[in-house]
């Protein structure tokens, strides 16, 4: 879903290539930074990123969905954080928890740990409802009217041309293999959220989805590396 706005020469059109068949989970990300900046909610990081244009540095690879949740979010609130592009977020990580970076927008798989430890201060979650894990960190919606970002979309697709009654099967059971206790479970340990719905659910939301990350991508004029 953001590839096709990355790349202009692409050898696939998802949309026309692929038909979608069932959405399977979504990553939410968390909004956290490192203890040394004095911010304990979002309003306060508002006001300190405007206070202090520039001083506040994400690290992400150009173009995922943490540097594109950054992006959204500068935009919504009209506050500066500088991009400094990583080639991998094991490195980034590293650096947001040694002070070299001071703030991420990086999945809750990727963060929650450290939160958790008390190594980095958690202030929102970025999807439109709280995460079971961190009951406690509200949604960056709370603060910023209308902000939502869902990070990844995991799914099944099949090729063009499937026919209906096949997809309709596929889908039937992957929603159902979706509730199972051990799944769930599964799902959520790897800090994401199941998505349940029809096809056509799945063929709206990749729509959706990919329009979102092309405005983001267009707005902040990012290319790849």
């Amino acid at each position: 879903m953001i590839i096709p706005s990355l790349y202009d020469k692409l050898s696939f059109n998802f949309m026309r290539d692929i038909a979608p068949v069932a959405a399977v989970l979504r990553v939410p990300h968390i909004i956290a930074v490192h203890p040394s900046v004095p911010v304990n909610s979002i309003p306060e990081l508002i006001a300190y990123a405007r206070a202090h244009p520039g001083k506040l540095n994400e690290g992400s690879s150009t173009g995922t969905t943490p540097h594109l949740t950054a992006e959204l979010f500068k935009t919504s609130t009209g506050v500066t954080i500088v991009h400094v592009p990583y080639r991998g977020g094991t490195a980034a990580l590293s650096d947001l928890l040694g002070g070299q970076l001071q703030i991420s927008f990086d999945t809750i798989g990727v963060l929650a740990e450290s939160v958790k430890a008390g190594k980095l201060r958690a202030l929102a979650v970025t999807t439109n409802m709280r995460w079971e894990g961190l009951r406690d960190v509200p949604t960056v919606g709370d603060f910023v009217p209308g902000f939502e970002m869902n990070g990844g979309l995991g799914g099944v697709g099949a090729p063009s041309g499937t026919s209906p009654e096949i997809i309709e099967k596929l889908n039937h059971e992957i929603n159902a293999a979706l509730v199972v206790d051990k799944m769930r479970a599964r799902i959520a340990d790897m800090g994401a959220t199941i998505v349940l719905g029809s096809a056509e659910d799945c063929k709206k939301l990749v729509s959706t989805e990919t329009e979102k990350w092309a405005k983001i991508i267009r707005a902040a004029n990012i290319k790849p590396d």
